[in-house]
């Protein structure tokens, strides 16, 4: 296909997706964070009407370590009452999710072709990790977002170095800030700017005095960019800017940042702080389509099967555009690896590593289509291996929907076995489900509501349920019980399962009858491991 066809199914994919993101974007649960994380918008926007007098956003439970970019915005469509709350924050979400794709896109478009960034929408689309997490982690996938389009920019910014125009710098600004502005994991994009930077004077530039004139020039024309992400961050974060050493303060607590909660890692069920240092790379490896695998791994043969033409590439300097996507994976794998952090739902707290990855998956998808070309043969075998992959991992996601998020590929197993021995519904979203089955029933009427314990949130089944119901804390007492099947939570009270959540013949949740119990067979106990 010509480069032209290419962007017209581009194009065509992004009308899908955002046809897919109306159609569905009501179907998907609450999550765990989500009620506390809009509650902190709602106090940010009192801090900000009340004159900054109205500081009680500083005092809600650990959330001022974190920036409110999209808790704020959601709390002011909140006021337009257009749609029910959640929905609303679901299709937010989603509609960072889609500009995360666009910048995907136009990333794998600077650095290969069309075709390229049509690959790498692909990719990232097939990714359940992003396209099935997109509209309930919240906080997730609007920080990756923004974080792709620094790297977009910072790879723009290499491109122009050392005379960078101010518009390029004011945008990088505005990308950098804006993630700054969610998480304080915003700095890893100000380190692969500098790192990149760095590495690019080493190529560019001969001689020690060379290279720090470079650094120094480059440095000076991103000063703007410097004022606009401290500028946005301050808004969105403005507990972050109260004190200088607010941000060193937030950055040690999320280094450490660790509780009372376990985790799954191939079966090996640990403690959050315990985790391996190979826990990401763990679930990167069964997390990831595997359209996404072959392409790292076709990048990698045709890379060592063309070692001495990339070793003069080396020399080159269109490398440079290159540097901060390699930094932008390679950096954050070596953080995992070497500090060790608490980490648990398998990859969410590191979703921004997947556009990265997947753009860098299309680049070997895509070097491996001209590797071939002089063997039709191989080139058709190629091209159908790739498709039957790629439709194979659609029509999974199909069958998993509105639970995209808890796909793993076939190195994790089958879906029954991946779902035991990894993270599975860890947000509980199969909840909202299960709330249906149960407010379905028909029951005899009452003075008092049923009571039903939750093993989530409250707002996770409240939401949902109707006045004959009120979700209680008190499980001994609880007439009904809704559980997902994550990390054995369903069998912490018995009851009669009278409705089940499944799909792939994998169970995700349950609801139990508990109104016959008496005695001991009432009393919760602890998740089996």
């Amino acid at each position: 296909m010509q480069a032209n066809h290419y962007r017209l199914v581009s194009y065509g994919i992004f009308v899908v997706l955002i046809f897919f993101t109306l159609l569905t974007f009501k179907h998907y649960g609450i999550s765990n964070d989500e009620e506390v994380q809009h509650v902190y918008g709602r106090l940010l926007l009192d801090f900000y009407q009340s004159g900054f007098q109205d500081q009680s956003a500083f005092h809600y439970k650990n959330l001022y370590l974190y920036g409110g970019l999209f808790d704020v915005i959601a709390a002011l469509l909140e006021k337009a009452n257009v749609l029910w709350l959640w929905d609303m924050r679901h299709l937010l979400s989603a509609v960072f999710g889609l500009f995360g794709l666009l910048g995907v896109y136009k990333i794998a478009m600077t650095l290969g072709s069309e075709r390229t960034g049509f690959l790498a929408l692909i990719v990232l689309a097939l990714t359940a990790a992003w396209t099935g997490a997109m509209f309930t982690h919240t906080k997730d996938i609007p920080f990756a977002t923004c974080m792709t389009w620094a790297l977009y920019y910072t790879i723009m910014v290499c491109r122009s170095a050392p005379a960078i125009p101010l518009s390029l710098s004011i945008k990088l600004g505005l990308a950098v800030g804006c993630a700054l502005g969610i998480r304080i994991g915003g700095g890893f994009a100000v380190v692969y700017l500098l790192l990149s930077l760095l590495l690019i004077s080493l190529v560019m530039a001969k001689g020690v005095s060379a290279r720090l004139q470079y650094l120094v020039k480059s440095s000076w024309f991103l000063l703007p960019a410097a004022l606009v992400a401290f500028v946005v961050m301050a808004i969105f974060w403005p507990w972050g800017v109260m004190s200088p050493s607010h941000p060193a303060e937030a950055i040690k607590a999320f280094s450490n940042f660790s509780f009372n909660m376990l985790t799954i890692d191939d079966g090996l069920v640990t403690s959050i702080g315990e985790v391996p240092r190979t826990y990401l790379l763990n679930y990167l490896m069964v997390r990831l389509p595997e359209l996404c695998l072959l392409g790292l791994l076709s990048l990698g043969v045709v890379v060592v099967l063309n070692l001495s033409h990339y070793k003069q590439y080396l020399a080159a300097t269109e490398l440079r555009i290159f540097i901060p996507l390699l930094v932008a994976i390679v950096f954050p794998l070596a953080f995992v690896i070497v500090d060790k952090p608490a980490l648990y739902n398998g990859v969410r707290h590191f979703t921004f590593i997947l556009p990265p990855l997947a753009i860098l998956a299309a680049l070997g998808i895509d070097r491996a289509w001209v590797a071939l070309q002089s063997s039709k043969r191989m080139l058709v075998t190629y091209g159908v291996l790739c498709l039957i992959l790629a439709i194979t991992t659609l029509v999974e996601l199909v069958q998993l929907h509105p639970y995209e998020y808890i796909f793993y590929n076939r190195l994790a197993g089958d879906t029954a076995k991946a779902e035991k021995q990894w993270e599975s519904d860890y947000w509980s979203s199969s909840l909202r489900e299960a709330s249906r089955s149960l407010q379905a029933l028909s029951l005899p009427t009452r003075k008092t509501p049923y009571l039903v314990a939750v093993c989530a949130e409250n707002v996770q089944g409240s939401a949902y349920l109707d006045k004959r119901f009120e979700v209680t804390k008190d499980w001994v007492a609880a007439d009904f019980y809704m559980s997902s099947t994550n990390m054995n939570c369903d069998q912490v009270l018995q009851g009669e399962v009278i409705a089940e959540v499944k799909r792939l013949g994998t169970l995700l949740a349950v609801v139990k009858d508990r109104r016959e119990l008496v005695g001991e067979a009432r009393d919760a106990t602890p998740a089996p491991r």
